[in-house]
């Protein structure tokens, strides 16, 4: 199995490349990976809470679906440590649908003969992405007053793992 590419690989955002054959068959990606984000919704969805803490993009970009992924486990299990399972309701917001493509180059002796090159560079799908523009919400956290300060924290911490640059605001729940 090969490594990962690097998130910096897929970080800009980019429209949906779909190419254009003489023969429809080879006009569509065949199989699209599953996503590894594995539950949105977490926490106790019908509490009455305080505050509605949310992330939020300040540039538009593409979060790769195992970086959601990575941030919602940090953020679930940080949460159901010091909050408990019952005193929040948290929700990843953003559904990874774009899907990524790469053109695996060979390299070494006799490459040049096995592989096409450029000239049919659409590439196997590796992975998927969700596009996000700027201002967009990536995580949904709603917590009780007293637990406000450490889901702030808590989601601090899941920032490293995310592409891009972002804010976090808190504003009291309504009805």
């Amino acid at each position: 199995m090969a490594a990962l590419r690097k998130g910096k690989c897929y970080k800009n955002l980019v429209r949906a490349y779909t190419r254009k054959s003489k023969v429809r068959g080879k006009d569509f990606i065949k199989a699209v990976p599953t996503s590894k984000v594995v539950t949105y919704r977490m926490g106790d969805a019908k509490g009455t809470y305080d505050f509605e803490l949310h992330l939020v993009a300040d540039s538009p970009h593409q979060i790769r679906h195992n970086a959601l992924e990575s941030s919602r486990l940090i953020i679930n299990r940080r949460l159901n440590i010091s909050v408990g399972p019952k005193n929040f309701f948290f929700q990843v917001l953003p559904y990874p649908h774009h899907v990524l493509r790469e053109n695996k180059m060979l390299s070494g002796a006799g490459a040049d003969r096995m592989q096409t090159g450029m000239s049919h560079a659409f590439g196997r799908a590796v992975g998927l992405a969700a596009q996000v523009k700027s201002g967009r919400k990536i995580f949904l956290l709603r917590v009780k007053k007293d637990h406000l300060t450490v889901a702030k924290q808590i989601l601090h911490l899941a920032r490293p793992r995310l592409p891009g640059k972002y804010k976090v605001q808190v504003q009291p729940v309504t009805a």
